[in-house]
């Protein structure tokens, strides 16, 4: 079983689109549609019904965007960065390719 390259709770940066250059932590990862929904990146406003438990009106969330336009972001280096997958014993272990970190 393949390993996969973006998880939850991962820093990256947007490296397209309208938050090009802007990081978040991923909150969900959704493999079969190839989408994540991160933390501050491509906010919509949504307009929410009222009800006994919640006011109403327009309120911003984080929609889906595409994980072929998120980078696992290296806070040392300042960049987004490529993974590398090497074996460590039995287990995989992600790497990040500019400074060599482990992410797992």
């Amino acid at each position: 079983m393949s390993i996969a390259r973006i998880k939850k709770n991962d820093t990256v940066i947007a490296i397209a689109g309208a938050d090009k250059g802007k990081t978040g932590k991923v909150l969900s990862v959704n493999p079969k549609q190839g989408t994540a929904i991160v933390e501050g990146l491509r906010k919509v406003k949504k307009t929410v019904r009222r009800t006994e438990q919640n006011e109403g009106g327009i309120i911003e969330v984080e929609a889906p965007i595409q994980l072929s336009n998120l980078m696992p972001y290296d806070a040392d280096k300042q960049c987004g960065s490529r993974i590398a997958r090497t074996q460590n014993g039995e287990t995989k272990v992600r790497t990040l390719k500019v400074s060599g970190k482990a992410l797992d």
